[in-house]
């Protein structure tokens, strides 16, 4: 009879295990990162809302309510500077827990980051990240989850009942730190998984010191490293740990002389036991998904996105989301920000009357430098610029695939704040056949119309499409282009045949797009892809997708992905 194979462990587990950790000592773990909007989180965030006191961030929360400062309706009413706590003070002892925290602004996770690391602090600052991110590239700033032992995907749990978080049976007082035979076999496991961070080795052995206390031993064992190897180091992996070769059977020796013979046992517990960080390295690979073991395995790291794909950032004068007040006077568009200068002047009104001899009752006196004005961000609109090879028998096919995909991108145009533009390149000639635009109808017809056939004037089709590129970031919008071409070119800039020259106008034309620091994306979709597109979205410094049975939504994530650009260093890996 076969025995049926063992249910794979639910993510919430470690979650939950990650949380206790937590708990039991939060100035040395200072928090996790919990992604994925699930009833599991929901739970979790219950029993650990049971197990210390949260304090909960708000999404757009300025630097006063967040490191505190003057109360200004009490000071008036004082007449003296009355000071009010912020939430980082207001959470020492508990959590700060932070919403949708894939969107944090950078200047909120700068100053977490430093309550994080403040010696002053004493350990007592420590943050709770809910991740809601849908695209495996978004995640929290790095500059805290870097700072947090524990990231817990709980996007695959299916389990969110009877979830407690069950108290331990010692502390990590108790526990031994490590023998130094422990710490070097996390440090290469460490290595092994391409996790460079000095934090998260120290955080891994804090972790595996924790589990032992959990279960009130005094000493860490070999399970222990091995949970903590799983909880902090695994989620961090950028790269696949080493397979072991199969080594042949080593020759058997001689056997030695009656008297010295080995005591069996002996022999058969060295064979037995493997190397402590082999150990380690196989729990590590176990832990990590199978979705990222992929990734991995193709040379493709992790990546944090800095951008949602609805459009850079920029400042603004009067609208757009609000953003701290600064020092300034209120002139060139620039309002005044009352409130902000009002509490900028209360801290100073002693020494101001004293100096000018006035009456503790006599108004608020106003200096140049006390003025604040309002800051806001706008997002720019994106515009997404279709280059479409018209050229050749299959031009219908590639056509047909555009269509699909610009008008799934114009289904969403409203919700992303993007329009879409097209060039088309055939024969002798490149032109812009669709100006930016979010009408739908005016697409259609559009790509309806469009005629192929013809030579491919691949430099041209890349030279329009960058001047198009240009002209959108003049207006102060964000572009990016997606290239739909098989790579073969075989008319140069100056409309005369022949693919040597035709290929060295694509490369200085795929040149001149990276060096305006353009995000593009090559889609191949020719029936059977060769080495030119990828050769040419390598010159563009963009990404590559070949798509031999290409279809609209594969094509729309694709599109997706380049909206939502990594690092250039990261693109070119």
């Amino acid at each position: 009879m076969t025995t049926p194979p063992a249910a794979a462990a639910d993510p919430l587990d470690d979650a939950v295990l990650a949380a206790r950790l937590f708990v039991l000592a939060p100035s040395v773990f200072k928090g996790l990162t919990l992604r994925g909007s699930s009833p599991a989180r929901e739970a979790l965030g219950a029993a650990l809302a049971e197990a210390i006191p949260l304090r909960r961030l708000p999404g757009h929360v300025d630097d006063e309510r967040l490191l505190g400062g003057i109360d200004l309706a009490a000071s008036l009413s004082a007449g003296k500077p009355i000071r009010q706590t912020g939430l980082i003070e207001e959470a020492r002892g508990g959590a700060l827990i932070a919403g949708m925290a894939e969107r944090m602004e950078a200047g909120v996770a700068g100053r977490l980051a430093q309550a994080l690391d403040d010696p002053l602090d004493e350990g007592q600052t420590a943050l709770v990240l809910l991740d809601d991110a849908v695209e495996s590239d978004d995640a929290p700033p790095a500059s805290l989850t870097e700072r947090l032992a524990f990231a817990c995907d709980l996007c695959a749990s299916r389990r969110w009942q009877g979830v407690e978080l069950a108290p331990a049976a010692g502390s990590l007082a108790d526990v031994a730190p490590l023998a130094d035979a422990d710490l070097r076999a996390l440090a290469a496991t460490a290595e092994a998984l391409g996790v460079e961070s000095l934090r998260a080795l120290i955080f891994a052995g804090e972790a595996a010191r924790g589990l032992a206390a959990l279960a009130g031993r005094d000493a860490a064992e070999k399970a222990d490293l091995s949970g903590a190897v799983r909880l902090v180091l695994a989620p961090r992996a950028t790269r696949l740990p080493p397979q072991e070769q199969d080594a042949p059977p080593p020759e058997e020796p001689p056997p030695p002389p009656d008297g010295e013979r080995d005591d069996p046992s002996d022999s058969d517990r060295q064979q037995q036991e493997p190397d402590l960080s082999d150990i380690l390295v196989e729990a590590a690979r176990a832990a990590i998904p199978a979705g990222l073991l992929e990734q991995l395995a193709q040379g493709k790291a992790p990546r944090r996105s800095s951008s949602s794909g609805t459009g850079q950032k920029r400042k603004a004068v009067t609208r757009g989301k609000p953003l701290g007040a600064r020092p300034g006077m209120p002139r060139g568009g620039h309002k005044l920000a009352l409130i902000d200068s009002l509490r900028a002047a209360v801290p100073w009104q002693a020494v101001r009357r004293r100096e000018k001899g006035a009456d503790p009752d006599a108004p608020i006196i106003m200096r140049k430098e006390d003025l604040r004005i309002r800051r806001f961000e706008e997002r720019a609109a994106r515009v997404t610029i279709f280059a479409v090879d018209a050229s050749g028998s299959a031009a219908a096919a590639r056509l047909a695939e555009a269509k699909g995909a610009v008008e799934l991108m114009l289904g969403q145009a409203y919700v992303t704040r993007s329009e879409v533009a097209l060039v088309a390149f055939r024969g002798t000639t490149a032109e812009l056949i669709l100006p930016a635009t979010r009408s739908l109808t005016r697409a259609r017809r559009t790509l309806a119309e469009l005629p192929g056939g013809g030579g491919t004037p691949l430099a041209l089709g890349l030279n329009a499409a960058r001047e198009v590129a240009e002209a959108v970031i003049a207006k102060g919008r964000s572009a990016a282009l997606v290239i739909l071409t098989d790579g073969r070119a075989n008319i140069a800039v100056d409309g005369s045949p022949g693919r040597p020259q035709a290929a060295k106008d694509a490369e200085t034309a795929a040149k001149a797009i990276a060096a305006r620091g353009i995000d593009s994306l090559v889609i191949d979709i020719s029936a059977r892809p060769g080495p030119e597109g990828a050769s040419l979205a390598q010159a563009l410094g963009g990404r590559f997708l070949a798509l031999p049975r290409a279809n609209a939504r594969i094509l729309q994530a694709a599109i997706n992905a380049v909206q939502a650009p990594p690092s250039r260093a990261a693109r070119a890996a």
